[in-house]
């Protein structure tokens, strides 16, 4: 992967290389979204970035850049609402925002059970006053990035390490959750935010398919 945000949106708590970096922010602001609409700051920040140095990714570059154009003219309350109207929790979501959703979730062995030893063996404890399920999307995005990126307190994971979590748990469901978000109806902003999710999704899987 050599896309590199020329303003990233969001801070890491460690010195990357560029690509690296860059990898870190997605996942970053990926989770941002999916956790919460954006606000005004949030807004300002990714319409003034720049393009990306995406030589060979074409579709990343694209996503990115209709993603920039969309935060210039849109409204942090409209955002507000279009995330309330697809990820509303009471009732019936009209995108399903947990990996279990995608994958399947068999009685005896929830994805969340899984999830749970992963996070376990790589030293990931819940925040304190977390009450989203393991399979939460939002979830899994923030710890490809701490894994990419590091943490207070923590490296970045091993390439072998990253590979194994975004393999069980994260390429499985992100790329189908995504597509759904893109179909949503309510979706108009988000369309820019899944479009961008699907592109670095697939050429995530792919690197690490190749590595």
């Amino acid at each position: 992967m050599t896309a590199q945000a020329a303003a990233a949106p969001v801070a890491l708590h460690r010195v990357l290389p560029p690509e690296e970096a860059a990898r870190a922010n997605f996942y970053a602001l990926l989770a941002r979204l999916v956790n919460a609409p954006p606000d005004g700051a949030l807004l300002h920040r990714i319409s003034g970035a720049g393009p990306l140095e995406a030589a060979g990714e074409p579709d990343l570059a694209r996503a990115w850049r209709e993603l920039v154009a969309a935060s210039s003219v849109m409204d942090a309350d409209a955002a507000a609402q279009e995330h309330e109207a697809l990820f509303a929790t009471m009732g019936k979501q009209v995108v399903a925002i947990y990996a279990g959703a995608y994958t399947g979730a068999p009685a005896v062995e929830h994805p969340r059970v899984r999830i749970r030893a992963d996070l376990v063996a790589l030293g990931l404890a819940p925040r304190p006053g977390a009450t989203e399920p393991e399979d939460h999307l939002g979830g899994l995005l923030e710890v490809m990035r701490v894994l990419v990126g590091g943490g207070a307190g923590r490296d970045a994971a091993t390439l072998a390490e990253q590979r194994r979590f975004f393999q069980a748990h994260v390429g499985p469901a992100a790329g189908r959750f995504f597509a759904a978000l893109a179909r949503a109806e309510p979706a108009n902003y988000y369309r820019k935010v899944a479009a961008l999710g699907a592109a670095f999704v697939a050429l995530e899987a792919e690197s690490f398919s190749l590595d």
